[in-house]
């Protein structure tokens, strides 16, 4: 017969949020505990989120969801941006922060994400590595609910909980804007926590609002569309539509200025799970995680976050398929097929290479669209956990969770995330130097390295203005690439879903 192993008790002297006071198990005895294990820049993490809101929302009397946020990078350390994690990704059970592992530890956690199931009297009865597990863990909740319901030992008080959305309402105009594009036709905005798309001239004004502002995932004109987190985004100017990556939704929507109205190109709104490669109908072809789009020619290049490869769409034949990365999580060079990526999350060109913000290994990438066509690193460490703030040469520098990276007049401009800086690389050489940003979080117009941003994201140029995503901040920033100067820009008459009617919405019946 196994032994039966009592859970650790949390620590109480820890942070704690969306709770008053800390939780601990003595006090739930009698409910179902899940601990989530995550840290909040991994994409596999955040896959399983709607999961256990689903759990949590069909047992709340009888289960209790911890968040246990074990930091990967040092950024996600700090407690203010484990708050703001937690404010856009909409997580509503209490989270502990486990400083130095301890928890981690405690538990025999060995890898993110992981989830560990606690029966009402306390003991670990379940341990659940990586993604796809609901089903089961639906039937084991049921279990245990069951025969503790017929022992008299379940505790069925509803928890009461102070959120930190509660707390600080996501009342800004923009919220975590994650992507930002820059074109003729004006600048386009992935208001990603609020689930839509913003079109502004560059002084400011307000020409569209493509969203309710409520997550889903509906086609239609533009005041009655839904996006779930949407981040990067194309445009072409001769057809007027705009390819936009919708993350959460696993798809790739299309917005035509001329029809005024969002259509579904790709995915079927479900997230796969096959890292083997793929090729289809594009509609038929579930997708996962796209974060980045940008177009070549009758094609689009999808940076695909979650499967850890760069796809592919013809805009002809409306096929997709995978391009780059055999689906492991690591930084392998070489040919197409043999290559691999870490949750590559920003992608630009310049018609001859992608580049690719690689976000997990902290590496800038590039992928040759002609013969041979090869996957090299332009800079990083191109190692999971060799992350760090060093400007140099190639395989020296150190970035952090870099999130975007943008190509104009022979360089890459990349948005060094978890480090608040915006540096400029050369593909050729491989050298990456601060430009922007002191390295310390903050909100800061002012010359270069003056300027303070926070978790930046997404960076377009158009002439000689650099636009940036400034996520945290909730703005979107513009440098002058001839002094450098930073300035944070002004839209009149935007408001928060909600708050007020945006321009193109009529008002609610």
């Amino acid at each position: 017969m196994t032994p039966r192993v009592r859970a650790p008790e949390l620590p109480q002297s820890y942070t704690w949020f969306n709770t008053d006071k800390p939780l601990s198990l003595k006090q739930l005895k009698g409910r179902v505990v899940i601990l989530d294990f995550w840290t909040y820049c991994c994409i596999n993490c955040l896959h399983i989120l709607p999961d256990l809101k689903y759990l949590e929302q069909k047992y709340k009397d009888s289960l209790t969801v911890i968040g246990v946020h074990s930091a990967k990078f040092d950024n996600e350390k700090e407690t203010e941006n484990i708050r703001q994690a937690i404010l856009r990704y909409d997580i509503e059970h209490p989270v502990l922060v486990d400083r130095n592992f301890r928890v981690w530890e405690e538990y025999t956690v060995r890898a993110w994400p992981t989830l560990i199931v606690i029966s009402p009297e306390s003991y670990v009865i379940g341990y659940f590595p990586g993604e796809g597990n609901r089903d089961v863990l639906d039937e084991l909740i049921i279990k245990l609910i069951q025969k503790h319901h017929e022992q008299g030992t379940i505790n069925s008080q509803e928890l009461s909980l102070t959120l930190e959305k509660q707390r600080q309402p996501l009342i800004t105009p923009l919220a975590f804007p994650g992507k930002v594009l820059a074109t003729p036709a004006g600048l386009f905005i992935a208001d990603s926590g609020h689930h839509r798309l913003v079109m502004a001239s560059f002084d400011g004004e307000i020409l569209h609002v493509i969203g309710t502002g409520k997550p889903g995932f509906i086609d239609g004109v533009f005041s009655t569309a839904q996006f779930f987190a949407p981040q990067g985004m194309t445009f072409d100017a001769n057809k007027q539509i705009l390819y936009v990556a919708d993350t959460e939704n696993h798809a790739l929507r299309g917005v035509d200025f001329k029809r005024q109205v969002v259509e579904t190109i790709a995915g079927t709104g479900k997230q796969s799970r096959n890292i083997h490669l793929n090729s289809g109908a594009a509609l038929e072809t579930a997708l996962n995680s796209p974060w980045d789009v940008v177009k070549v020619g009758n094609a689009l290049f999808i940076a695909m976050a979650g499967f850890h490869q760069i796809w592919t769409m013809d805009l002809k034949t409306s096929i997709v398929k995978t391009y780059a990365g055999r689906g492991a999580e690591a930084c392998v060079d070489g040919s197409l097929m043999e290559s691999a990526f870490a949750q590559p999350s920003g992608i630009t060109t310049d018609g001859n290479e992608l580049y690719i913000a690689d976000s997990e290994v902290s590496s800038i990438r590039g992928v040759r669209l002609v013969e041979p066509q090869q996957v090299r690193t332009i800079c990083g460490s191109g190692d999971l956990f060799g992350f760090g703030d060093v400007d140099g040469q190639s395989e020296i520098v150190r970035l952090q969770h870099c999130l975007g990276v943008e190509y104009a007049e022979n360089y890459l401009w990349a948005a060094d995330t978890y480090n608040h800086k915006i540096k400029l690389v050369s593909p050729i050489t491989g050298n990456c130097q601060t430009v922007l940003g002191d390295g310390s979080v903050g909100l800061r117009d002012g010359e270069g390295k003056k300027s303070k941003f926070f978790e930046p994201s997404g960076l377009s140029v158009l002439d000689s203005n650099l636009y940036v995503a400034d996520t945290n901040n909730h703005a979107i920033r513009q440098v002058d690439l001839n002094t450098f100067e930073v300035t944070t820009l002004k839209f009149a008459g935007l408001c928060a879903p909600d708050v007020c009617i945006p321009p193109n919405l009529s008002p609610k019946s």
